[in-house]
This record gives structure tokens, C-alpha cells and sequence, in this order.
């Protein structure tokens, strides 16, 4: 039995094209269907490596008798919340207004006009404890629009004007003040875990756009209480259950509030953003671990999560032969044999079980999950030889399904934490890497010289790129022009921002909506102003628009930035944990300007140099360029008059108006950046 999702690439998607309930997509079928008919729709949301949506699946979806009581009072379509970002933000948004609370699964009620009236997350296929089942509940909204028709659409468009209301902004007025991210520090303080690090209770995310506003701050304060924030964090994270200790990466969260039992699925935008935040870490505090755990993450998305395109897919699942977690937990009998089979000693099994937490009876469910809280470590000779032994015997268990989607705008995150690290790190495998993300964006993703498609999987590519496509690629593309000195990243980071000013900006507001004319119209006009598990938009193209302004020397990215950071202004401080990413662009505003351009071919060894020698000293808001003696950018206000001096790579630092003496000394350039970012 085949459904209507049969003919979908999504893989979260195709896990339910062979439910008996009749999916389809979200598209003009489905909703005609349920205009034409005056049916309700039954919308579920979720993505493929959401544990409690394959459990949902398995109990509801794919239970004949609650399939067939879907199929004959409702049109049911199910939607991939991250093919379709949009109508989870519209929808989720609803639920919260609801319920007070949302997550996925997400399922939503609509009427044959879009507009929600009931909704929640997770319905058990029978009632338990103080959860209704979802036989009940699809039962009693079907009677209730079949008894009392007026009352539902009359609480649709209620909650409809409400969503309308709270999705709207009013244009900025002032401009975001230095005193604001003082407060925003000390509110952050306030919600901060000083034994465990991060911030809030249970369950715990890792909060990576966070941890880089402080950073920028401390850069400031050089309060220690603040930094102090940050390597709490970033330490217990390296050091718990979240962080695969074998295989490197992160989960999605930690259920509890010591980071030990995560949620085990594991995310590409995660996994980029966090090696960001440990790569900002090393250059702010240079301590090496921080530099380790970053190449170690990126080395697991490219092992893991690149596919053959160059892309990158886009998440692991949390679950492997029906259990979640299996791949990942261990029992004590098996963890000592394949030691022993590695021909470790009793005492060095001992030792090395210690150190990662393994006991009789576990931590979960009877499983150990692997940490190193606050013990000795054992020799690093030994750690390795354990860790190489536990990774191949795991290696031979059924691995967690990996969702082979390529977001763009995922992928524009990858792409600046590949950029960013070989930049850093000097590492010329991670530069290789990001090359490879710039091919598979530019055959895969661009049409059209300057749109985007949203994802992409196997040869095929669809749906139009929203508002934060295009933003986190020119965020990428600018990362990547940095460490590669190609003016063809700029350019293209160039055309994407121009691209999304013409198709999202909306003058009124000062801002940019998240869909465009290529969409098709839904309920509501949805804007990405608050950070999520990924940074929002505006805050991204904000600070996007503010180094284009620099680069190429136009006005309009400086005002369009600005009236984005003052749309916002007037929350920033209240809810700095919502806008971190916007923190962020906002102190960058609220300086100089700080740039180094490299005179000289991008391929030259001495101008490759130049470049990792300004990226060593942590300096967030500086923007590094490349020149080419014969490149177009020559023209432009930042690069007149500064040429390759006698044909060797030359840097040119500047600051505001002041420029440093041109050097053709890696040494000498880091000592000046050094020196500009602590005066």
C-alpha cells in the first residue's frame, strides 16, 4: 500500500508513504481537497531524526483502525519541518498560543482555510495518564466541526488575528546601545548553571550562538565571570554524555541538566554551529582542547554526513534497531571484551571504564553512556587505543539511518565552520572540504545566477530557498572567501544577499520576511527574527549585510542592517537568549570597522599565509579579503591603491579610517591584528 508521499525525496517523508493513513503532501491537491470537500485538515510535522515522531508513527500512523478514522473525517498531510520551515513557524507558533508549550511531533487542526484551531505535540494511541489518546481527540474535533461548525471557525480566526498580531513588527526607531549587551551578559548570568554550565534546566541545549555573544563580550569586559560562562559550558559539554566520545560529534540536547543523557540524534546545524563556538574558543582563550574538539566534529561531519555531491546531509537518527540510543550505549560485558580482544590488561579495562563511567547497571536504562566528568585522565596513548578498538567494534552494529537531504541553509553553515577552521587551524583537508560545499552549491542549489532551491537529494533539487537559504550561504560564502582569497565567493555572496533584498525585504517593517513570490501564500507572512535551534535570519543577514557594506562599499547593506538590529532593539537585552546571533551583529555594529585585505593571488602560498596569520588572534569583527591583480574588486572604496608590493602577497590592515603599514610578514600581520583588537 502505497500513500500520496510516495513520489516525495524527503526521507522523513518516505518513512510514512506506507502508512495506511493518506498522506499527502503539503501542496495545491491536498488543499483543494479540503476546500472542495469542507473537510478539516490534519496536519502532522516533524523530520526524520525526531525519536518521539517514529514512536507516534509506529503506535498511531500505522494502526489500521486510527489510520481509517483519520482518512474518513480529515485530509491528512504531512509536512518535513525542515523542507518547509515556514509552515512550522506559522504552526508551532499556534500550538504555543494553545498549549503553552510545542516540539515535534506537532500536530495541528486546520480548517479548510488554513486557519488552526486545535493542536498539540505527542498523542498516545490510547489515553495515558493525563494525555488524551489520539483516537479521542481526533474523535471530538471531527464531532465538534461536524455539531458546531460556527464555534470552530469562529476560534480559528481568533487564533488567526492572534498569530497575525504577534507575527507582525513595527520599524525600529532606535538603534541598539552598548548598556543593552551589558544586560543581556547579566541576564545571561542569571540563567547560568555555575556547576554544570549552560544555561536553564532541564533539558539542556547547547546554546553555541550564546557562548560567541559572551566571547564577544569578555573580549570587552575582560570580566573572568564571563568568560568563566563560556569554558564552563563548552568543558562539560566535551566532557559528557552529548559529545560522542568515540566518533566525535553532538547529540541534539542533554535530557538532563549535567549533560549525560542526550537526546541522541545528531544535526548538522549543531554540529556546525558548536564547531564554530570551539573554534572561536581556541582563538579567544588558546587553549588546544578547544581547537581538538572542533577539527574532531567537523571530522565527523565530513566522515559521517558528506555526501558524494559535497553537500552535506543533514542529520543521524536517534534511534537504530527499534531502540534509541543503541548505537551509542554500552554494557559493561561488552565494553571489557573488546577491550580485552585489544589486548588491554585487567587494570587497563579498569582504568579506561572508570574514566568513560561505565559500571554494572549503567546510567540509562541499564546502558553506560560514555563521559569523563572530573576524573584523572588515564595516558592519552591509552585513551586512543581504547577509543580506536570501542569504535570498530561499534562500527559493526546497525547503524542510526542518516537523512541524506542537503539543506542550503545548513549547508551554509557547514561551510563557514569548514571555512572558518582551515582558516584557523591552518588545516588544508578542511579548506578542501569547504571547496567542496561552494561546487555542490553552485551545480546543485543556484539557478538563475542568484536563486537558491531549498534542498536537495540525490539529482533532484526543489523548493524555493526561504530568507535564511540565502543568508547563511552568503554567510558561508563570506567565511569561504576568507580563507580561500577567491573573489568568486564574494561575488556569489554578493548576488544571494541581492537576491533576498528584492524577494524579502519588506520596507515597512525594516526587515526581512521569510517567504518570498516563489511561495506558495499561506496564513500568514512568517519572519525569522528569533533564534531557534539555528540562528534566525535577520539576525544572520544582519550581520551579513554589515560586512558586505565594508567589502563592497555600499551604503544600502549598512542601512538595511541597521534597520533590522533597530526592529529588534527594544528586546534584545529582555530575551538574550532568543537573540544571541543578533547580539552579536549588534556589537559588531557598534564598533569600527576592521578589515585586512591580501594583495595577491589566492593560490600563492605567502598570500594562503597572510590570510591564516590575521585569522589566528581572536578578532570576530574582523573582515578578511583577497585581491588579485586582476580581479574586479580593484575598483571598489576598500581595495584602491593596494597592490601586491614588488609582486609578493601584501596585507593592508585597517581600522575605521586608519591603516596600518603594509606587511608582507605573516608574523609582523598577526601582531598588528593583535594589537588593533586589544587597543
Amino acid at each position: 500500500m502505497a500513500n500520496h508521499l510516495v513520489g516525495q525525496t524527503s526521507p522523513y517523508l518516505l518513512q510514512h508513504a506506507h502508512n495506511p493513513v493518506d498522506w499527502y503532501p503539503w501542496g495545491p491537491e491536498a488543499l483543494e481537497r479540503a476546500r472542495t470537500e469542507g473537510r478539516l485538515i490534519f496536519l502532522s510535522i516533524g523530520y526524520s531524526a525526531c525519536h518521539w515522531c517514529h514512536v507516534m508513527e509506529r503506535e498511531s500512523f500505522e494502526d489500521p483502525e486510527i489510520a481509517a478514522q483519520i482518512n474518513r473525517d480529515f485530509v491528512a498531510i504531512k509536512v518535513d519541518r525542515e523542507e518547509r520551515p515556514d509552515l512550522d513557524d506559522v504552526y508551532m507558533a499556534a500550538v504555543q498560543a494553545m498549549t503553552g508549550s510545542g516540539g515535534w511531533p506537532m500536530t495541528v487542526f486546520l480548517t479548510p482555510d488554513l486557519e488552526p484551531f486545535f493542536g498539540g505535540t505527542y498523542f498516545p494511541p490510547a489515553d495515558r495518564g493525563s494525555l488524551p489518546g489520539l483516537p479521542r481527540v481526533l474523535a471530538g474535533v471531527a464531532e465538534a466541526y461536524r455539531e458546531r461548525p460556527d464555534e470552530v471557525a469562529a476560534a480559528a480566526r481568533q487564533l488567526t488575528a492572534h498569530l497575525r498580531e504577534q507575527l507582525s513588527v513595527d520599524p525600529g526607531r532606535v538603534d541598539p546601545t552598548r548598556a543593552q549587551l551589558d544586560t543581556a551578559v547579566v541576564r545571561l548570568a542569571a540563567t547560568h548553571d555555575a556547576t554544570w554550565g549552560g544555561f536553564g534546566q532541564a533539558p539542556k541545549f547547547p546554546a553555541p550562538l550564546t557562548l560567541e555573544f559572551l566571547l564577544r563580550a569578555w573580549r570587552r569586559s575582560r570580566d573572568p565571570q564571563t568568560l568563566a560562562m563560556v569554558t564552563r559550558t563548552l568543558d562539560a559539554m566535551a566532557h559528557g554524555g552529548l559529545r560522542d566520545q568515540l566518533g566525535g560529534g553532538f547529540a541534539r540536547y542533554s535530557t538532563d541538566g549535567r549533560w549525560l543523557v542526550p537526546h541522541f540524534e545528531k544535526m548538522l546545524s549543531d554540529n556546525a554551529l558548536l564547531a564554530h563556538a570551539y573554534l572561536e574558543a581556541f582563538r579567544a582563550t588558546r587553549r588546544d582542547r578547544y581547537a581538538h574538539i572542533a577539527r574532531e566534529t567537523l571530522g565527523f561531519m565530513i566522515r559521517e554526513l558528506e555526501t558524494d555531491a559535497g553537500g552535506f546531509a543533514s542529520a543521524l537518527d536517534a534511534d537504530s534497531e527499534g531502540e534509541e540510543g543503541r548505537y551509542y550505549t554500552w554494557d559493561t560485558a561488552e565494553f571489557e571484551a573488546v577491550l580485552a580482544d585489544a589486548s588491554l590488561s585487567e587494570d587497563e579495562v579498569a582504568t579506561i571504564a572508570a574514566w568513560w563511567g561505565v559500571a554494572a547497571g549503567g546510567v540509562w536504562e541499564g546502558h553506560s553512556i560514555l563521559h569523563s566528568f572530573g576524573r584523572p585522565a588515564p595516558s592519552a596513548e591509552l585513551v586512543e587505543l581504547a577509543r580506536v578498538a570501542l569504535l570498530a567494534a561499534r562500527e559493526r552494529r546497525v547503524r542510526p539511518a542518516r537523512d541524506d537531504k542537503q539543506l542550503a541553509a545548513w549547508n551554509g553553515m557547514a561551510l563557514r565552520a569548514l571555512a572558518h577552521a582551515a582558516l584557523v587551524l591552518g588545516d588544508d583537508a578542511l579548506a578542501d572540504a569547504a571547496r567542496r560545499v561552494v561546487g555542490f552549491v553552485r551545480k546543485h542549489l543556484l539557478r538563475d545566477g542568484d536563486r537558491l532551491w531549498r534542498t536537495a537529494r540525490g539529482d533532484s533539487a526543489h523548493t524555493p530557498a526561504f530568507a535564511e537559504d540565502y543568508a547563511c550561504l552568503a554567510d558561508g560564502l563570506l567565511a569561504a572567501h576568507a580563507a580561500s582569497g577567491d573573489p568568486a565567493d564574494l561575488r556569489l555572496a554578493e548576488r544571494l544577499m541581492a537576491r533576498a533584498v528584492r524577494d524579502f525585504w519588506d520596507e515597512a517593517s525594516g526587515t526581512f520576511t521569510d517567504t518570498g513570490p516563489e511561495h506558495d501564500g499561506g496564513l500568514v507572512v512568517p519572519r525569522s527574527l528569533v533564534d531557534g535551534a539555528t540562528p534566525s535570519a535577520n539576525a544572520v543577514a544582519a550581520d551579513v549585510l554589515l560586512r558586505l557594506a565594508v567589502l563592497l562599499g555600499e551604503p544600502e547593506h549598512d542601512r538595511r542592517a541597521r534597520r533590522i538590529l533597530r526592529a529588534v532593539a527594544p528586546t534584545l537585552d529582555r530575551q538574550p537568549g532568543g537573540f544571541a546571533r543578533m547580539l552579536a551583529a549588534a556589537d559588531r555594529s557598534l564598533g569600527e570597522p576592521l578589515d585586512v585585505v591580501i594583495a595577491g593571488e589566492p593560490a600563492d602560498a605567502a598570500a594562503l599565509a597572510l590570510r591564516r596569520a590575521a585569522g589566528v588572534p581572536y578578532a570576530p569583527d574582523l573582515v578578511i579579503s583577497g585581491l588579485p591583480a586582476a580581479s574586479d574588486l580593484a575598483g571598489l572604496p576598500l581595495y584602491v591603491g593596494k597592490l601586491a608590493v614588488g609582486g609578493r602577497p601584501t596585507a593592508y590592515l585597517c581600522r575605521g579610517y586608519a591603516c596600518d603599514a603594509p606587511t608582507e610578514d605573516g608574523v609582523r600581520l598577526r601582531e598588528q591584528v593583535a594589537a588593533l583588537v586589544s587597543a
